[in-house]
């Protein structure tokens, strides 16, 4: 019997997948992605790379064209054993925040991974480093990869030039104070985008001749006069306290040439283009692992793909954001994939189907029946710890049981601070957000002031959350590496010493 022509056909019917099969599954994935859940994307690269070629991305913080390191290496070994012996797997894909937005898919994925990975990074990802506010404010998607090349061949070419023992130098001791190398709270100034293009260029144009000009005039690395003046104008013009550690090491150190700031701008550059994602770790996988749950299921209901191909990617899915609980082996705390996605779903459910509970708890939100609204908005105005105190349902806390301990290291008992009532919930929500806040994870080492035209002196002081001090060996290195490169005496005070 002949199939109606109306009948879909399958976009693939096996695990085996072809280069023009990856084209037509794209454009059935993009119909949904721009057509019903209505996201905005940056233009898609999609790469086919090997495991081996994956790991190496990992070493290297999941990003083409790096620079050589010591610590990526180490990275890469460590993966490649675990992996080679089964104790890990790998990632399905790798995502970088570009534009165009770059895809890299193991080339061992079966065809059903090779569409899920492409709705999950390609659309998913894609459209969060597109909109949220922390990635328009904090990262360049349009000079990223020329930056990072540029980066790579200036590296390498010091390298070359004074040698890799002093090249590594500098860069262990400002990747050891990347964490104090970023604004955490000063915004940029908003520009438009012509300004932002002529900005742009210009940038590029300034690293390019400030490269040659560079390597014409060795072996003599002076810093020019007119360079010099226009350096100390602008350490004139920081307000102290500074929180950006390496900004002001980078401007006003008394000691590094100008290729060695150049590194350390380097290396704050690329400190600063990941310090989003540490804020954005619940929200941005689960706003990719949402997109690609919803593309595959309607991709299914289409009739374009099979049961053999829904059931595999439903078992992957179900792995993805599967949460262990608390006396399973395999816990190390939530899973960001399983809490992001239960509350994406958990905000659908209340915009299409409210319960009188939802209702009390999220009046602006509850039966809205334009939850894809609701959802972008969340994706492009918050970050983790306040989309979970926006967001985070009393039926999650129940469906995941949560609770909230006081656990006091000096008691010898903990106590249940909050339980699944109206307080408790509260409790646990306010609780858990405050997780989420890097100020209380990373410690805020500050400028407190620097004796230019002295003994040079460089102070620093830790501003304490909860009264939490360093760990003397911690602490040690910190000065260390900070001396190594403000090229004198270093000081570091901590509240209560």
């Amino acid at each position: 019997m002949t199939l109606p022509a109306t009948t879909p056909t399958l976009l693939f019917a096996g695990a085996d997948w072809d280069f023009e099969t990856l084209q037509h599954t794209q454009s059935a994935i993009e119909d949904i992605a721009l057509n019903d859940l209505k996201l905005d994307v940056y233009p898609n690269q999609i790469e086919i790379i090997s495991s081996e070629q994956m790991l190496d991305a990992y070493s290297s913080h999941g990003m083409p064209l790096m620079y050589d390191h010591w610590s990526f290496g180490k990275h890469f070994a460590r993966d490649q054993t675990l992996y080679q012996k089964g104790y890990t797997g790998l990632a399905y894909e790798i995502v970088i925040n570009s534009n165009p937005c770059i895809a890299y898919l193991m080339e061992e994925n079966t065809m059903t991974m090779q569409a899920l990975v492409m709705a999950h990074a390609s659309y998913g990802h894609n459209h969060f480093f597109k909109n949220n506010y922390l990635f328009r404010q904090w990262t360049d998607a349009e000079g990223i990869l020329p930056y990072l090349d540029f980066a790579k061949k200036y590296i390498a070419k010091c390298e070359d030039e004074y040698g890799f023992e002093e090249v590594e130098k500098i860069l262990d001791s400002a990747h050891a104070l990347m964490d104090q190398g970023v604004f955490r709270y000063n915004r940029p100034p908003r520009l438009s985008d012509a300004d932002r293009l002529a900005k742009l260029a210009a940038r590029a144009k300034h690293e390019h001749e400030t490269f040659n000009d560079l390597w014409r005039t060795l072996p003599n690395v002076d810093e020019p006069d007119d360079e010099a003046e226009v350096r100390q104008a602008e350490v004139k013009d920081i307000k102290l306290p500074e929180e950006n550690l390496l900004y002001f090491i980078e401007k006003a150190s008394p000691a590094l040439r100008p290729w060695q700031r150049e590194l350390v701008r380097i290396v704050r550059n690329i400190a600063q283009y990941f310090y989003p994602q540490k804020q954005t770790k619940v929200m941005n996988e689960g706003c990719a692992t949402f997109v690609h749950h919803y593309i595959m299921n309607k991709l299914y209901e289409r009739g374009q793909i099979g049961e053999g191909a829904i059931m595999e990617f439903l078992h992957s899915h179900s792995s993805v954001v599967f949460q262990p609980d608390f006396d399973d082996p395999r816990y190390s705390g939530i899973n960001p994939y399983a809490l992001g996605f239960a509350m994406m779903e958990d905000i659908k459910r209340i915009c299409e189907a409210p319960k009188e509970e939802d209702r009390e708890w999220f009046p602006d939100i509850a039966g809205n029946a334009d939850w894809r609204m609701v959802l972008k908005d969340a994706w492009e105005n918050y970050r983790d710890e306040s989309f979970i105190l926006q967001y985070l349902s009393p039926n999650i806390m129940r469906r995941m049981r949560m609770f909230a301990l006081n656990d006091d290291a000096k008691a010898t008992h903990m106590d249940v601070t909050a339980i699944h009532d109206d307080r408790g919930f509260a409790c646990v929500r306010e609780t858990l957000a405050a997780m989420y806040d890097l100020g209380k994870h990373e410690p805020n080492i500050q400028v407190r002031a620097a004796d230019l035209e002295g003994d040079r002196t460089l102070k620093l002081r830790l501003e304490s959350y909860a009264g939490r001090k360093l760990d003397p060996k911690t602490k040690e290195a910190v000065v260390t590496h900070a001396r190594r490169l403000w090229g004198h005496e270093v000081t570091l005070d901590e509240p209560g010493a």
